[in-house]
């Protein structure tokens, strides 16, 4: 794998790492039941890098088809809803 997968978008307006777009250096897609970003933090201001480039840094779903050794294989990847859903996930 020679690319970053970024995440594409994120309405998950109650995090704060979402200021028009993800600004988390990078995240964790993780989750127990669903897959979910793990990053996804709630507090009373909106925090990370200046710009919105949020990339994933880890995938923990091993059930994920774009999961390559821990890594997001997909070209981007949406972050949806109130539980920061990966919508991106597909099961093998």
């Amino acid at each position: 794998m020679s690319t970053i997968t970024q995440v594409s978008s994120c309405t998950t307006t109650a995090c704060a790492f979402n200021n028009e777009g993800c600004t988390a250096f990078a995240i964790t897609v993780g989750g127990a039941d669903t897959a979910a970003c793990d990053t996804f933090t709630t507090l009373d201001l909106r925090a990370g890098l200046s710009d919105a480039h949020g990339q994933v840094g880890a995938c923990q779903r091993l059930d994920c088809t774009h999961n390559e050794a821990l890594m997001c294989t997909a070209s981007g990847i949406s972050i949806t809803g109130d539980a920061a859903t990966c919508a991106d996930y597909s099961a093998r």
